[in-house]
């Protein structure tokens, strides 16, 4: 008998209900095993950020990761929790082309809504579910340019201040980190050679990060369930999509918007070696296990056609 404290099953039903359980393990004995040691970078963002609980389990099922002995890394956003902040302090919020205008009072709410409010409240419901995660600034391991907001349609660039791109990143720092058993929580700014602070697109930032990582997998979680034919349907999530599918998915429009950029990013993120990227709904409890551990997974991944 297993360590119980002494405890026996009262009866058959209960019997049946820890078989289940077991069957889940037996399940995803073969991914523990083939993801062992593997690096996973995890994007977390969206509206299931908003969720307290969702926000805890998911920071719980991500020590779980490492627990069985896999070696995630943590990537956030935090948006909405940014421009509640700027609303608090009457500085106006703009979009231009899907990018916030960041000026220099707003680039300071960034930095410390990010740091001392997003990235801090994850670590510590890491640290309280028993794991090792620790605070790494994007600023100390991401080399930032300043970038234009293009416009798809005209092509015409706007400037939208303190926003950049990644051109490099300082990954010993975060090997070093998960050499130590710990769990890096990265936040999405960067530094200019200029020494200026660059707010970065989390997707982006994920997607460099795991690049220069060489991971095994880069999983998005935000608020849809995965890519949908019709995105009024959560049933058309199309389960798997390979990179040579992808033109074919922008011209029929199932790929666009603020979509684009992501897939983009996702292409070039498989083009520098990465296995698989997977797309999966944040909301969905547990949807990070059930993605990574089951046969069925419950997003969409997208591989390189060499990948079947």
């Amino acid at each position: 008998m297993g360590e119980t404290d002494g405890r026996c099953f009262q009866n058959s039903l209960e019997v049946d209900r820890y078989i289940g359980k077991a069957d889940v393990l037996v399940e995803a004995m073969p991914y523990i095993q083939k993801f062992r040691n593997a690096i996973v970078v995890v994007k977390f963002g969206g509206s299931s950020m908003e969720n307290p609980d969702l926000v805890r389990s998911t920071m719980r099922d991500i020590v779980l990761m490492e627990c069985i002995g896999m070696r995630p890394v943590v990537v956030h956003g935090g948006g909405k929790a940014i421009s509640a902040e700027l609303k608090r302090q009457n500085i106006p919020v703009k979009f231009i082309n899907g990018l916030r205008y960041t000026c220099e009072r707003t680039i300071k709410v960034v930095d410390d809504v990010l740091h001392n409010e997003v990235n801090h409240n994850l670590v510590d419901l890491g640290l309280a579910a028993g794991g090792n995660t620790v605070k790494l600034s994007g600023k100390d391991i991401l080399v930032a340019e300043k970038i234009l907001s293009v416009n798809p349609e005209t092509g015409e660039k706007s400037d939208v201040g303190f926003v950049g791109d990644v051109v490099r990143v300082n990954s010993a720092i975060i090997l070093n980190l998960l050499e130590e058993g710990k769990i890096p929580v990265i936040t999405p700014l960067g530094t200019g050679k200029d020494g200026k602070i660059y707010n970065i697109n989390a997707d982006v930032a994920a997607c460099k990060v795991a690049e220069a990582l060489r991971a095994r997998k880069l999983v998005f979680m935000s608020d849809v369930p995965g890519v949908m034919r019709d995105p009024s349907d959560e049933s058309t999530v199309i389960p798997t999509i390979r990179t040579d599918e992808i033109p074919g998915l922008i011209s029929e429009k199932v790929l666009s918007g603020g979509m684009l950029p992501k897939i983009a990013s996702c292409v070039h993120a498989l083009e520098s070696g990465i296995n698989k990227v997977h797309m999966i709904d944040g909301r969905q409890r547990h949807s990070l296990l059930l993605e990574l551990f089951t046969d069925h997974g419950v997003g969409t991944q997208i591989i390189r056609p060499d990948s079947i």
